[in-house]
């Protein structure tokens, strides 16, 4: 069955506005436009961009998007009702909403009676006042209006009237998605479904026609998400009360302090909701929001529901790493779906059935969402384990030889002594090339010494590293500093090849995590190192481990070299080979 069978769901993205106020993520303007254009070409139909006015970051994105818009999304601006006691004509931060020139705004407003009358300190008539005022004046500016009841399911528990009066006020005045809030993220999924099930309901028994708006059609206008569809552009409408307008639709927006983000928003729309917000990897005040990165495949692979088409579908892996590394955040690799160890798979009869049908311990097929099938070896491993990995790497073992088993052998002594694999994943084919009598030996070091001077009152300390490096029979000498011993031996090292080997002026050293394997052992505890390689189009990860952490980086940084020399080969053997 294809996406184009399916039934509708809106998605609406707010990793720009919401996704942004957690803590300790920061983007810049340019961060912003990258990360719109890339839920853009995902095939996100709404991306809420943030608050025009909030902040002169904000202003900026917006207009850098009239002068380049988006290719198929709506781009949406986010506020607020107005103030209490005030008009909406006349209210300066509806003014900042209209110069950022979006067909769609996002409105906002109180539905819980508590926040009428202790946040906004004023009436609940008076708040109802300001949802109607709003959204009218944004109609009448030829705005389109998606209305955010704002902490929706509590307001509903403690005063359901006054929360459903809220959205009738939404609806007579033209808004045309009612998306329920579960602000504080409270909500478990079977009050979620019912509540949803009473909005639809109800909503439904209010019947078509409070007020309604005549639509001209505009060719030239890009298509926009079509609710049910009484609309077709965005531009030109007048306000009327002759001409009935059907129903707005329901939307959900849900946190995830209890952990139930997802599963409530997956309720709601069982329950009848049409649109569901939520953020790229769950990015959120508190504990977060929605994370799109799950939902999505969810609703489209497992409930039958069209959210993007499939060929979008397999960017989402891509896209959850994009917004990662944009907003210099690391991925959480065991996220569900994208995270690199969502289909990773570690005990040996595990791979071994796995590697007879996938079905046996996967949900779905990991390419469905740009994923793959990792086989991780350790110390837990099988021989099925290292048959496989070793075949990801292009190396053909033998079950019924000596080697394979010498390697899984070897791999198991060397975890013992606190080697880790599953994370070096380069070191341990380097293990499998030596056993098998094939490891090319690029260079030989002879030695290092690393001199380090402490400056106090200085955060940094120099250091110089001097290594001896044997390349074909040749012994060299060479220095370098750094500010730090690593970086001055690995600077040293790549000193001492690049002459014979120029590629290694294209490696860098991207990461370096340490850990102490045996803490109550003091100064006399064993270090790993683990070394992130990368040479601009891959990364790889070596080990080394020793009680003196000089030593194990000076393993792990030389296999990093050795390992980015071996991909180098091979692919000028793969050149060669092919003309």
């Amino acid at each position: 069955m294809t996406t184009n069978s399916l039934p509708q769901l809106w998605l609406y993205d707010t990793t720009l506005r919401d996704g942004t106020q957690r803590e300790g993520l920061s983007v810049s303007i340019e961060d912003k436009l990258r990360i719109a254009r890339r839920l853009d070409q995902l095939g996100i139909p709404f991306i809420e961009g943030g608050w025009p006015g909030a902040n002169p970051k904000d202003v900026q994105f917006f207009w850098q998007l009239q002068e380049d818009p988006l290719k198929q999304a709506e781009i949406v601006a986010f506020c607020s009702t107005r103030r209490p006691n005030s008009t909406a004509a006349t209210e300066p931060m509806l003014q900042d909403i209209l110069a950022a020139g979006t067909r769609w705004v996002t409105i906002f407003g109180k539905s819980w009676d508590l926040h009428v009358t202790t946040g906004l300190k004023t009436t609940l008539e008076e708040n109802l006042a300001m949802i109607r005022d709003t959204i009218e004046y944004l109609r009448s500016q030829s705005r389109r209006i998606i209305y955010d009841a704002e902490h929706w399911f509590d307001g509903y528990k403690h005063n359901r009237d006054y929360a459903l009066q809220t959205l009738e006020a939404a609806i007579a005045s033209g808004a045309e998605w009612l998306v329920l809030c579960d602000t504080n993220g409270g909500t478990l999924p079977h009050e979620i479904s019912q509540i949803v099930q009473d909005v639809v309901k109800v909503t439904g028994e209010w019947g078509i026609g409070h007020r309604a708006w005549e639509t001209k059609k505009d060719s030239s206008q890009s298509p926009i998400p079509n609710t049910s569809a009484p609309f077709d552009s965005a531009q030109g409408k007048s306000l009327s009360t002759s001409a009935p307008c059907p129903m707005p639709q329901i939307g959900i927006h849900t946190h995830n302090d209890s952990e139930m983000a997802v599963a409530n928003a997956i309720a709601a729309v069982m329950a009848g909701a049409k649109m569901v917000q939520g953020t790229i990897n769950g990015y959120g005040e508190r504990c977060g929001n929605a994370n799109l990165c799950s939902l999505i495949p969810n609703l489209q692979l497992k409930a039958g529901y069209s959210c993007i088409t499939e060929d979008q579908l397999t960017q989402l892996t891509e896209a959850s790493r994009f917004v990662s590394e944009v907003v210099n955040l690391a991925p959480d690799e065991h996220a569900p779906f994208v995270g690199r160890s969502a289909f990773a798979h570690k005990g040996g009869i595990h791979v071994s059935a796995v590697e007879r049908n996938p079905l046996t311990y996967e949900h779905i097929q990991p390419e469905q969402v740009g994923n793959r099938r990792r086989i991780v070896i350790s110390e837990q491993s099988g021989l099925s384990n290292v048959l496989a990995k070793a075949r990801s790497f292009g190396i053909e073992l033998d079950q019924q030889k000596a080697e394979a088993r010498e390697i899984l052998q070897r791999l198991k002594d060397l975890e013992s002594e606190g080697f880790q694999f599953e994370a070096a994943e380069a070191s341990f084919v380097l293990l499998m090339h030596e056993a098998l009598g094939g490891r090319q030996k690029f260079f030989e070091v002879k030695g290092f010494q690393v001199h380090c001077d402490l400056i106090e009152g200085k955060e940094t300390s120099n250091a110089l590293a001097t290594v001896k490096v044997a390349v074909d029979g040749k012994n060299i000498l060479e220095a370098a500093e750094g500010n730090g011993p690593v970086a001055a031996l690995d600077a040293a090292l790549r000193k001492a090849l690049v002459n014979f080997y120029p590629q290694i002026a294209t490696f860098d050293l991207t990461d370096y995590k340490v850990r102490i394997l045996n803490g109550h052992t003091g100064t006399a505890a064993k270090t790993r190192v683990l070394v992130e390689s990368g040479n601009g189009r891959q990364r790889w990860t070596t080990v080394g481990v020793s009680t003196n952490i000089l030593a194990a980086s000076y393993q792990a940084v030389v296999e990093g070299l050795e390992y980015g020399l071996l991909l180098h080969s091979q692919a000028e053997a793969a050149v060669k080979a092919s003309s």
